[in-house]
């Protein structure tokens, strides 16, 4: 097992609420921090937690708060504790935060054990892609941000999604990006440009931003006419809302 640690908001057992698994059931490893301030996120932690909440049990949101930094030890006998008593459950494991490539030397050596109880799904802002070519040996599924600056509000990006995409290209991947009533068609059509550019059958989702109650505020005519640009130039662009949100959960 490892020596290393890292600062974890929590560990628990729900349904996957976006993208192309939303609906399956993982375990979410949840970490503290992240490289970006986007204007929609609902995770915002900007000093390390005190404690991570460990759930007892699967779906059951019993919660159970340990001290940070948590050890991998600690993450795999929770892991193995689940296998054991519901086999078959889980799809996979997800990493996700803030930016969980914030602990890339801290996931080469734990990936290899974590691996070994389920899938390793990998929720990313995608820009890191230096911190992803460290682990990507150790990553089934990739679910990769393309940030808008018009619903992110966090600049020129397109870059280091560019380079992302390409360390990414060989993992089972798709592009995940949050669309407004702010957003613009040059937004939607360089996003495609710089996916197609790597492989036009990695697919898109749009995913129209909610508020806390999870309601849409874009005009459905808006997120047709985007996902009709789109589709001129991938082979695969669908609309999916935040789901999670129906469930109580954030």
């Amino acid at each position: 097992m490892s020596n290393r640690t890292a600062d974890c908001i929590e560990l628990f057992s729900s349904i996957q609420g976006e993208g192309m698994m939303v609906g399956l059931r993982q375990v979410f490893l949840r970490f503290h921090g992240c490289n970006l301030s986007c204007d929609y996120c609902d995770t915002v932690n900007p000093a390390p937690p005190a404690v991570c909440q460990l759930e007892g049990t699967p779906g059951r949101r019993d919660f159970h708060p340990a001290d940070n930094p948590v050890s991998l030890d600690r993450i795999v006998g929770i892991l193995e504790g689940w296998q054991r008593g519901w086999p078959g459950l889980h799809h996979s494991l997800s990493l996700t935060g803030g930016e969980p490539l914030l602990n890339h030397e801290t996931l080469q050596e734990w990936l290899p054990a974590l691996r070994r109880h389920l899938p390793i799904y990998l929720e990313t802002n995608g820009v890191l892609h230096s911190a992803l070519d460290s682990v990507i040996h150790q990553i089934d599924h990739i679910s990769m941000d393309i940030k808008l600056p018009s619903t992110s509000n966090c600049g020129d990006l397109w870059d280091r999604h560019r380079e992302f995409l390409r360390v990414a290209r060989g993992k089972k991947l798709f592009v995940k990006t949050v669309i407004g009533s702010c957003t613009e068609e040059w937004e939607i059509a360089r996003t495609c440009e710089t996916i197609a550019a790597i492989d036009r059958t990695i697919p898109l989702i749009l995913q129209p931003v909610t508020d806390r109650e999870g309601g849409v505020t874009i005009p459905p005519k808006l997120v047709l006419e985007l996902q009709e640009l789109a589709c001129r130039q991938l082979a695969e662009v669908r609309v999916i809302p935040q789901t999670h949100r129906f469930m109580g959960q954030l």
